[in-house]
């Protein structure tokens, strides 16, 4: 069997294991979110934190709720890497210095496990398990909350109350990321993936010098990791190291965890709006992306240009020789068009080309299917542009999901939309205009700038991913994208829920003949061409200086 039919036959095997997940996980997801019991040890939770679960919140408490929460998690894993030294467990490590302290607290918090150091020789198994593990199930939920508020706001009418923030919080945890981590980690530890806490072990000489492996919760930080979309590897090599992920089926299965929520969260919707052929139709959108971005991920990291890629069977500098070109190239895209960040190849190393689809496919906000929940709700936001655009080509004012497109929420819409390209650009401006950042580059040139622009835009869109050419352990890294990771995740936090409680307010809107069906395929293709228009128009520039340049060049 060649490697480009290996591909695309394992691109079909995902494809089906997703479609049998969707329905059953996407109806149990609503059911959790809509369900007016409560677990005994839900119970336990809320009474240990001082919550009522069944009180209402309108917009601006439960955006003080996601801030509350997240401030007090920054500071506790902050502290956690400055106690590390007098911590047990901490197999000897010191503790972790101020600035990676505050970058690593930021990223794992804000869902993007960007990581500026060597796991396996940084953190001790409590950093690991009670602090960066724990923020793995957490920092998820809190993404599903959010998202699941916004679509409140579509189904609900004539009030602006979204639920109990700490209710969908604990929910989306004990109900949903625990259950299928715990299921997901056994998977993992019968196909060969570590699950101990040992200490350091000499396993032979390399190089004239001792190599030291250390044990550690692996398989269970790994599952959670790939289902609740973080990313952040227990070693460096991340998912390229077997002891994450050690044969092409633990591949596999780790990208149908971290596509299996988002897309699964488009049934959710549907559900709980009441027509889940809306919820079809944004499938249908992230579906066609996904798809999309493979393909020509595919052709791009296939193409034989000169001998050595040909005996190779494509471009396979960087790429796990367990895993292939094609199994890659899915990898790739699968994680940088969600937020997940995990990395089974190194994509610095890929074509220029291919570096830049990967690169796009963040720059589209990660939609396609996106996060946990940070998907949904940045498609949605979408979704209320394409309807608003539409409505300016028809003279109609604008409708989505019997709710009307004003002044307000559309003004919200746009603020969200252009948060993120501002972070992304103003700190690569920066980075490239002031004389020390740029000494962190490994290459010059084209691929020199592409891979601080990577670094912004993974940080920015709290993906996680790096083109693993920047020395990003410095002051100035450290700082700037852990400011660049909190004010991307939380800044389109305050316009989602400021839209969803404007949206809850309204009273519905009869359909009518003029009414736009957003449930057609037509939408679906309005909505496409909206994403891809404006992150082009957005990014073209500094796309041509980096990956388009370096491609057309080689």
């Amino acid at each position: 069997m060649g490697p480009v039919l290996a591909g695309f036959l394992q691109l079909l095997a995902l494809t089906g294991a997703l479609a049998l997940a969707y329905v059953p996980l996407g109806n149990y997801m609503a059911k959790v979110y809509s369900s007016g019991t409560h677990w005994r040890v839900e119970k336990w939770i809320y009474k240990g934190i001082g919550a009522n679960p069944d009180a209402e919140m309108r917009w601006a408490a439960y955006l003080r709720g996601v801030l509350a929460f997240s401030a007090v998690s920054v500071l506790f894993l902050y502290l956690l890497q400055r106690l590390q030294g007098v911590l047990p467990g901490s197999l000897h490590f010191s503790s972790v210095n101020p600035a990676q302290s505050f970058n690593t607290a930021a990223s794992f918090v804000t869902n993007t496990n960007w990581q500026s150091y060597y796991g396996e020789q940084t953190m001790g198994h409590v950093v690991q398990t009670a602090g960066l593990a724990v923020q793995n199930f957490v920092s998820a939920a809190v993404g599903i909350a959010v998202a699941v508020a916004l679509v409140r706001g579509f189904a609900r009418s004539r009030t602006g109350e979204l639920g109990n923030f700490w209710s969908d919080l604990v929910r989306g945890t004990i109900r949903i990321l625990v259950p299928g981590a715990f299921i997901a980690a056994i998977v993992l530890v019968a196909c060969g993936a570590i699950q101990n806490f040992s200490g350091i072990h000499e396993v032979g000489q390399f190089m004239g010098g001792h190599q030291q492996w250390n044990g550690g919760a692996v398989a269970s930080q790994e599952a959670i990791k790939e289902f609740g979309t973080n990313g952040g590897g227990y070693f460096n090599a991340n998912s390229a190291h077997p002891f994450e992920n050690p044969t092409p089926f633990t591949n596999l299965f780790e990208i149908f965890l971290l596509l299996v929520i988002p897309f699964a969260l488009t049934r959710t919707f549907g559900v709980l709006v009441g027509s889940v052929r809306q919820g079809y139709a944004i499938l249908a959108t992230m579906g066609t992306i996904w798809l999309g971005f493979t393909v020509l991920m595919m052709w791009t990291e296939f193409a034989h240009h000169g001998p050595a890629l040909q005996i190779a069977g494509g471009a396979m500098e960087g790429k796990e020789t367990r895993f292939g070109v094609g199994s890659s190239s899915i990898f790739a895209v699968s994680t940088t068009l969600t937020s997940t960040g995990a990395v089974d190849s190194f994509h610095s190393s890929f074509t220029g080309l291919g570096g830049g689809i990967a690169m796009l496919g963040m720059m589209l906000g990660e939609i396609a299917p996106g996060g946990t929940g940070s998907g949904l709700y940045g498609m949605l936001i979408m979704a209320v542009i394409a309807v608003f655009i539409a409505g300016l080509m028809v003279g109609r004012t604008p409708e989505y999901l019997g709710k009307k497109i004003g002044s307000r929420e559309i003004k919200l819409a746009a603020c969200y939309i252009l948060i993120t390209p501002a972070l992304v650009l103003i700190f690569t401006a920066a980075s490239m205009a002031l004389p020390t950042p740029p000494h962190s580059m490994l290459n010059s040139g084209a691929h020199g700038f592409s891979e601080v622009l990577y670094a912004f835009t993974s940080a920015s869109n709290n993906n996680g991913s790096a083109f693993a050419g920047l020395n990003a352990n410095t002051d100035w890294f450290n700082t700037m994208t852990g400011l660049a990771m909190i004010l991307g995740r939380f800044l389109p936090m305050v316009f989602v829920l400021a839209l969803a409680g404007s949206l809850g307010e309204q009273k519905p809107v009869p359909v009518t003949a003029g009414t736009l069906r957003t449930e057609k395929p037509l939408f679906t293709g309005l909505l496409v061409g909206a994403i891809l228009i404006i992150t082009g128009l957005t990014y073209f520039p500094a796309l041509a200086l980096g990956p388009l340049a370096e491609g057309l060049a080689s």
